[in-house]
Protein backbone atom coordinates (compact mmCIF):
# COMPACT_ATOMS: atom_id res chain seq x y z
CA UNK A 1 0.00 0.00 0.00
CA UNK A 2 1.40 3.41 -0.90
CA UNK A 3 2.07 6.33 1.61
CA UNK A 4 -0.63 8.55 1.49
CA UNK A 5 0.79 11.91 0.10
CA UNK A 6 -2.67 13.28 -0.65
CA UNK A 7 -4.09 17.31 -0.83
CA UNK A 8 -7.20 18.34 1.25
CA UNK A 9 -9.08 17.82 -1.84
CA UNK A 10 -7.95 14.34 -2.79
CA UNK A 11 -8.47 13.59 0.89
CA UNK A 12 -12.30 14.60 0.63
CA UNK A 13 -13.00 12.95 -2.30
CA UNK A 14 -11.22 9.53 -1.34
CA UNK A 15 -13.50 9.68 2.18
CA UNK A 16 -17.34 11.00 -0.01
CA UNK A 17 -15.35 7.55 -2.74
CA UNK A 18 -15.57 5.49 0.40
CA UNK A 19 -18.83 6.27 1.53
CA UNK A 20 -20.85 6.71 -1.56
CA UNK A 21 -19.36 2.92 -1.95
CA UNK A 22 -21.26 1.47 1.43
CA UNK A 23 -24.01 0.33 -0.57
CA UNK A 24 -21.70 -0.74 -3.47
CA UNK A 25 -22.92 1.74 -5.75
CA UNK A 26 -22.39 5.02 -6.79
CA UNK A 27 -25.29 6.70 -8.59
CA UNK A 28 -25.10 10.50 -10.46
CA UNK A 29 -25.92 12.14 -7.86
CA UNK A 30 -23.36 10.98 -5.69
CA UNK A 31 -21.19 11.66 -7.85
CA UNK A 32 -22.27 14.64 -8.22
CA UNK A 33 -21.68 15.65 -4.88
CA UNK A 34 -18.23 14.63 -5.16
CA UNK A 35 -17.58 16.61 -8.09
CA UNK A 36 -18.82 19.48 -6.02
CA UNK A 37 -16.16 19.55 -3.70
CA UNK A 38 -13.45 18.69 -6.11
CA UNK A 39 -12.36 19.06 -9.24
CA UNK A 40 -12.63 16.52 -12.05
CA UNK A 41 -9.35 15.79 -12.34
CA UNK A 42 -8.85 15.11 -8.79
CA UNK A 43 -11.86 13.22 -8.78
CA UNK A 44 -10.80 10.78 -11.88
CA UNK A 45 -7.13 10.36 -10.37
CA UNK A 46 -8.52 9.15 -6.80
CA UNK A 47 -11.41 7.54 -8.18
CA UNK A 48 -8.62 5.16 -10.40
CA UNK A 49 -6.49 4.59 -7.01
CA UNK A 50 -10.01 4.31 -4.85
CA UNK A 51 -10.65 1.19 -7.22
CA UNK A 52 -7.77 -0.74 -7.07
CA UNK A 53 -7.89 -0.25 -3.10
CA UNK A 54 -9.61 -3.21 -1.03
CA UNK A 55 -11.69 -1.63 2.25
CA UNK A 56 -8.86 -2.23 4.43
CA UNK A 57 -6.47 -0.35 2.36
CA UNK A 58 -9.24 2.19 2.04
CA UNK A 59 -9.08 2.68 5.84
CA UNK A 60 -5.45 2.73 6.53
CA UNK A 61 -5.15 5.33 4.04
CA UNK A 62 -7.55 7.13 5.52
CA UNK A 63 -6.45 7.59 8.99
CA UNK A 64 -3.12 7.88 7.88
CA UNK A 65 -4.13 11.09 5.79
CA UNK A 66 -6.35 12.59 8.74
CA UNK A 67 -3.00 12.37 10.86
CA UNK A 68 -0.65 13.66 8.50
CA UNK A 69 -3.41 16.93 7.56
CA UNK A 70 -3.91 17.32 11.33
CA UNK A 71 -8.09 17.16 11.04
CA UNK A 72 -9.04 19.31 14.14
CA UNK A 73 -12.68 17.88 15.37
CA UNK A 74 -14.00 20.96 12.96
CA UNK A 75 -12.81 19.43 10.15
CA UNK A 76 -13.88 16.22 11.00
CA UNK A 77 -17.58 17.85 11.70
CA UNK A 78 -17.59 19.50 8.18
CA UNK A 79 -16.09 16.22 6.78
CA UNK A 80 -19.19 14.61 8.07
CA UNK A 81 -22.10 17.41 7.01
CA UNK A 82 -20.20 16.19 3.29
CA UNK A 83 -20.53 12.70 3.46
CA UNK A 84 -24.39 13.29 5.14
CA UNK A 85 -25.01 15.18 2.21
CA UNK A 86 -23.72 12.63 -0.41
CA UNK A 87 -25.60 9.78 1.37
CA UNK A 88 -29.21 12.00 1.11
CA UNK A 89 -28.32 13.18 -2.52
CA UNK A 90 -30.10 9.79 -4.02
CA UNK A 91 -33.00 10.25 -1.65
CA UNK A 92 -32.42 7.08 0.19
CA UNK A 93 -30.41 6.64 3.41
CA UNK A 94 -30.54 3.20 3.49
CA UNK A 95 -28.65 0.86 6.53
CA UNK A 96 -25.63 0.37 4.67
CA UNK A 97 -24.92 4.16 4.50
CA UNK A 98 -26.22 4.40 7.77
CA UNK A 99 -23.45 1.59 8.66
CA UNK A 100 -20.64 3.27 7.61
CA UNK A 101 -21.56 6.69 8.59
CA UNK A 102 -21.61 4.89 11.99
CA UNK A 103 -18.34 3.06 11.90
CA UNK A 104 -16.25 6.25 10.51
CA UNK A 105 -17.97 8.22 13.14
CA UNK A 106 -16.05 6.02 15.41
CA UNK A 107 -13.09 5.72 13.47
CA UNK A 108 -12.51 9.65 13.36
CA UNK A 109 -12.59 10.23 16.95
Amino acid sequence: MKQTDWTKDELVAYILLYAAHSDFKEDNHERNVIISKVDMQTFQDIHDEFDLDNDYQSIQKIMTALEVHNYSKEDIDLLFIDIKTLFFSDGDYNIAEQNVFLCLKKLFK
